[in-house]
């Protein structure tokens, strides 16, 4: 059928869309969209989410961080070099566990002194010979998948902190989800360093938009900026910016 042709073009093109986009941009009605987006999903061509369509899997599965740092790699070095820029006097910051910030945490060197805050043994790791960096290791029980603490040890130190920002690594962004990551008791660890931060910075590469993971962290109300690279969708781009995120695309 002609139509729902034109509606894998579209989506080959955007790599996500929605309902009223398609309804929109084709002159169809939502009713007729939403049975051509069922009956391609049946045929496997797409995958159905709220209010529309991608092309990858919306769901995401927790794995090994030996993996994931090599998936996207080029793009997650990218966005670490637009992060450093924006480190300036910050005195304390968090950063979070994730393969996109153990690139960003490789490329720090602060001309003077600062502390980081982390969750991730990697992280630290990554920070300890370089001598303008105190590092306060967050304390807790370690989940081997991600290289990271997590539990009530880790939040009790968060509480009785304060920092100028969070680099946060998630594994799903969705606009109407929020941000998501694999594991529970890590999105809840991420709640409180959210809480802890005065701005929220997401380091995370295209691919982790339009999906969805078991832990919910927030909101996308709670980012005030998100540094990701060129494979985000126009579409997608515009919707951050009429939220009035900060969008940053690496080249």
């Amino acid at each position: 059928m002609d139509r729902q042709k034109k509606i894998l073009e579209i989506l080959n093109s955007e790599k996500e869309v929605t309902v009223q986009y398609l309804s929109t941009e084709l002159d169809i009605s939502a009713v007729t969209i939403r049975k051509d987006l069922r009956i391609l999903e049946q045929k496997k061509l797409l995958f159905r989410k709220h209010g529309g369509a991608t092309l990858t899997q919306p769901f995401v599965n927790d794995r090994p961080i030996n993996i994931k740092e090599f998936i996207n790699a080029e793009e997650k070095s990218a966005i670490a070099n637009e992060a450093i820029k924006i480190i300036d006097n910050d005195q304390y910051i968090i950063i979070a566990s994730g393969t996109t910030v153990i690139a960003f945490a490789r490329l720090i060197n602060p001309p003077k002194k600062i502390t980081v805050v982390t969750s991730a043994l990697n992280v630290a790791s990554e920070l300890l010979n370089k001598e303008n960096i105190e590092i306060l290791q967050l304390g807790g029980y370690i989940r081997h998948s991600s290289n990271s603490v997590i539990g009530h040890y880790t939040e009790l130190i968060l509480k009785e902190t304060a920092c100028s920002k969070l680099f946060l690594g998630v594994d799903g962004i969705d606009l109407e989800y929020g941000l998501s990551t694999s594991n529970a008791q890590e999105a809840h660890l991420n709640q409180q360093m959210i809480e802890s931060s005065e701005e929220v910075v997401i380091l995370a590469d295209s691919s982790k938009f339009g999906k969805r993971s078991f832990g919910r962290i927030c909101g996308i109300e709670h980012v005030h900026h998100i540094i990701t690279d060129k494979g985000i969708s126009k579409e997608i781009a515009e919707k951050i910016d009429a939220l009035g995120i900060k969008l940053t695309i690496a080249e």
